[in-house]
């Protein structure tokens, strides 16, 4: 039976190193270093898979002596297996240090007073640093020199091993690590990956495009699972102390190369390397493009804010400045003990070009952090989650079933309870998704729950329509004793929307997507008497939409205003004049909110509230007269009017003209 102790197993090869070898016939124990921090991370390793119960976390960390680790506890360890490092290359030299080289130096003084039977430790190809040309398996120390803390760090880790002779040691440098060959699996943006949003945009072009680009040098790119497996392979063979693998490529990949292949599975078009065909590039060429690189950045530096220029760009783009220079590998690894090793094992390198569509695949669905933003082809809707407020009835109720028809998720959220269930349980026998959340938009702590409910059940909020509301029409006359009305059409109108809208901003922001559509009015293009309250308290949330869109723009977060026309729900019902008025169903505005949704306009307007508002600005005296005199004409509604005296509308209409008339300045 075999014992195994291995560090970074909550990392990417680790994790993967770790399941093979708990599936391994023989394998008694698998212990496993791990931070307190990060005893979750391990637990969540430990509950699937063969042999997942030989799995023993020994919490502690590289950076204290010998791991913070009592040996006693331990049963005796055949293979010590040193996969945890930092690879970052933005990283300062510090953090580089402390875990890499003490790191290193901890597992070794662990090592011997666990009297480890052989220590595997995980190098990197980066110890070559900047040398040109060929770097067997055998070489180490060729005088060369390192362009990064990481690059250097890593050659200090490994010196720090083969200067020792008390503990027995392979050592395996793997090249860049990608995703794994079959399903495309990567848990980072990091290499190659870097410049898929590029190649992604590319593929908007016709795929046989003809493009061309000089020889830009090279990479060694290899999958994770080829790592795995050979690691798993290599660490039981009875070789002497220090052999050596690289676990890379054989040949150099060209990085035109390497383009093509992403480049087939994205369906973008491919280059022709210019003046020397498709063949690698020589390591002195490639060395030529590493120093154009640096000398580029340098150039830019020099510019007054030309460095925050470029890393700006470049942040842009999701690429660090810092890594642009080690893109081109100068070195030409061979891997002839590797491949030796290896022969029989069925363990085999496959080409790039095999497995770069799986690779390219799950960037695309897991990774590409515009991915929020990319259309379904079933429609604009289909797959987003939509929380449509006010829900329970009229414009909302209409607009969720429209929503989820054209397959969007919609969330429902009102105050009734009994109307949200009824709603939701009609689109779900229509074959729809919705989920219902009662809340009252006027508690600021039930808006803030409903945030909080919302993202821990459903991830993500693609789009928010701000529906629910409230009208009052009310003359001002009636009004100086009614602060309340005012208080209450905010509350429900602006300060509610803002606070949901506020509270589901930083998702948004950070998917690179959202979309918040604010019912408004088009009493805002007429300044309609007698709705100061609601059309102030509209004003303001269609002016929080506007400015906010501008902020948000580059964040992928819009606003659109729908300014709705007389509707006839429930909210219209107890004004008796909205009878005799044109207005349209909510099924009608339901489609100008779906339209505010797909289309994504700043502001929807209906043509006669265009038409209005052209006359307004045409003409605003007049503009202004006419609305007062539909004012004096047209009755109030509120309650306590109702025992006024009404003079008919011509008296109405003559005594108004007369006073405007007659008061005028002498």
């Amino acid at each position: 039976m075999t014992t195994y102790f291995v560090t970074g197993a909550t990392g990417f090869i680790g994790r993967r190193l770790v399941a093979a070898l708990l599936a391994r016939p023989g394998t008694e124990t698998v212990y496993a270093l791990v931070r307190e921090t990060s005893r979750g991370r391990l637990a969540a390793l430990g509950g699937h898979g063969p042999g997942t119960g030989r799995l023993v976390p020994v919490t502690g960390d590289l950076t204290e002596a010998a791991l913070g680790v009592d040996p006693a506890a331990l049963s005796p360890i055949d293979h010590l297996v040193h996969l945890g490092a930092v690879y970052d290359f933005t990283a300062d030299d510090a953090t580089n240090h402390a875990a890499n080289v003490d790191g290193t130096r901890n597992v070794l003084s662990f090592a011997r007073r666990v009297n480890a039977g052989r220590l595997h430790h995980v190098s990197s190809v980066a110890v070559a640093g900047d040398h040109i040309g060929r770097f067997t398996e055998r070489d180490f120390d060729l005088g060369q020199r390192f362009p990064s803390a990481y690059h250097a760090t890593k050659f200090e880790a490994e010196r720090l091993v083969r200067e020792q002779d008390l503990v027995p040691y392979s050592v395996y440098r793997p090249s860049a690590v990608v995703g794994d060959s079959r399903t495309g699996e990567m848990d980072k943006i990091d290499g190659p990956y870097y410049f898929l949003p590029a190649i992604s945009r590319l593929a908007a072009l016709p795929s046989r495009l003809p493009l061309a680009a000089p020889a830009l040098g090279a990479t060694n790119l290899v999958p994770v699972d080829y790592v795995v497996a050979a690691m798993e392979h290599l660490l039981h063979l009875d070789v002497p102390s220090g052999s050596t693998y690289h676990l890379a490529s054989p040949r150099p990949q060209p990085l035109n190369e390497v383009y093509n292949a992403f480049a087939e599975a994205a369906g973008a078009p491919r280059v022709r390397t210019a003046g020397s065909g498709d063949s690698a590039a020589p390591a002195a060429l490639r060395e030529v493009g590493t120093r154009a690189a640096r000398l580029a950045a340098s150039a830019a530096g020099r510019l007054p804010g030309g460095a925050a220029a470029l890393h700006a760009v470049f942040e842009e783009l999701g690429v660090p400045v810092e890594v642009l220079p080690h893109l081109n590998l100068t070195v030409d690894l061979t891997t002839d003990r590797t491949v030796a090793a290896l022969a029989g094992s069925g363990v085999d390198l496959p080409e790039l070009r095999e497995y770069a569509r799986p690779l390219y695949a799950f960037w695309r669905d897991h990774l590409d952090a515009d991915r929020a933003r990319r259309r379904d082809p079933g429609g604009r809707l289909r797959g987003r989650t939509v929380l449509i407020t006010g829900a329970s009835s009229g414009i909302g109720r209409a607009t969720a079933r429209l929503a989820a028809g054209r397959g969007a998720t919609v969330l429902l959220v009102a105050r009734r309870s009994e109307e949200l269930d009824e709603l939701r349980a009609e689109i779900a026998a229509a074959g729809g998704r919705a989920s219902a959340y009662p809340c009252d938009l006027t508690d600021g702590d039930a808006v803030d729950a409903l945030v909080k409910v919302v993202l821990a059940e459903h991830g993500e909020v693609d789009m928010l329509v701000n529906n629910a509301g409230r009208s009052i029409r009310r003359s001002l006359t009636l009004s100086t004793e009614r602060f309340h009305d005012f208080e209450r059409t905010m509350a429900i109108n602006y300060f509610g929307p803002v606070r949901l809208t506020l509270g589901l901003l930083p998702s948004m922001v950070r998917r690179r997507f959202g979309h918040v559509v604010n019912i408004t009015t088009q009493g805002l293009q007429t300044d309609t008497p007698r709705f100061s309250a609601y059309l102030a308290s509209k004003a303001a949330l269609e002016e929080f939409g506007l400015t906010a869109g501008r902020e948000t723009l580059s964040d992928g977060v819009t606003f659109s205003s729908v300014r709705m026309p007389l509707v006839r729900t429930d909210m219209i019902a107890p004004t008796g004049l909205y009878r005799t008025l044109p207005a349209i169903g909510p099924d009608k505005a339901a489609e100008l909110v779906i339209r505010a949704l797909e289309k994504r306009p700043e502001i929807v307007n209906r043509p006669e509230g265009t038409a209005a508002e052209l006359a307004t600005r045409a003409a605003p005296r007049l503009a202004r007269l006419v609305a007062h005199l539909a004012y004096s004409v047209l009755p109030e509604s509120a309650p306590e009017a109702r025992g006024q005296p009404r003079r008919p509308p011509l008296a109405a209409v003559a005594g108004t003209l007369t006073r405007l008339a007659w008061r005028r300045r002498p």
